[in-house]
């Protein structure tokens, strides 16, 4: 079933044709590009590259005549840092943010495992005082012998044969 413009009429029209629809980027791109960013950005090599194009970018300005793009007051240079500086800043925010909710997801997975932890310890805490309890009040083995000996007339010591027979079953 088609309308007059050939489009189906069973199926749900998409939006319109909004920007949002036309630059779609996912989240998790966007922030590994700005993490890596960030991480360029704080390293020494940066640094040095950097400092490098600004002593050759003076340098020409300054001392080639014939090369002057961008004369004394530098505003060219000025200019790309400003630049530099409007980009790099919401993207080292950015990296930061993810950096945080990751920060805040293992936190929660550490408070969860001590909360399991601190609960296996005080289970087993309790069953040892429990075994500790139940232990205290068993009669032990010297116990028994002491109050059947006690308690039991004293008889004659059999021979060493019929002792060693009544412990071994087979023979």
């Amino acid at each position: 079933m088609a309308d007059p413009g050939g489009r189906r009429l069973d199926v749900p029209r998409g939006r319109g044709r909004s920007l949002s629809n036309l630059v779609r980027l996912n989240p998790d791109a966007v922030g590994k590009f700005a993490e890596a960013i960030a991480r360029f950005l704080g390293t020494g090599r940066f640094l040095a590259v950097q400092t490098i194009i600004v002593v050759v970018w003076i340098g020409l300005n300054v001392f080639a005549v014939q090369l002057r793009w961008d004369p004394y007051p530098f505003i060219l240079l000025n200019l790309a840092f400003s630049t530099q500086a409007a980009y790099a800043a919401p993207l080292i925010l950015l990296a930061q943010n993810r950096q945080a909710d990751r920060d805040r997801v293992q936190a929660e997975e550490d408070r969860a495992r001590a909360a399991t932890t601190r609960a296996d310890t005080e289970y087993l805490a309790r069953e040892l005082a429990a075994l500790r309890v139940a232990i205290g009040e068993l009669a032990t083995r010297d116990f028994i012998r002491s109050e059947l000996t006690r308690l039991a007339p004293e008889e004659p010591e059999p021979d060493r044969r019929e002792k060693s027979k009544r412990r071994d079953p087979v023979g």
